[in-house]
């Protein structure tokens, strides 16, 4: 019983693993338009380029970020 035990308990974990990471939030500019926003998706460089060079945990901290770069200040 315990042989078969661990096994599957290690597998669980592992499956349950995504559900435990945190939700990351980023700080993109569209080159095109030059205009912010806050995304749940790590930009690529090329539709989407990442303003700062880290993430937020909560999208109320990567508004905030957003709003003080100065890449997203109105001109």
């Amino acid at each position: 019983m315990r042989k078969t035990l661990i096994p599957v308990t290690i597998a669980l974990l592992m499956a349950a693993a995504p559900a435990f990471a945190a939700n990351e939030y980023f700080v993109v500019q569209h080159p095109s338009s030059k205009t912010c926003s806050v995304s749940k998706t790590k930009p690529d460089g090329k539709a989407s380029i990442m303003v700062g060079k880290t993430s937020y945990k909560t999208a109320a901290e990567a508004n905030a970020a957003m709003k003080a770069a100065p890449e997203c200040k109105k001109k």
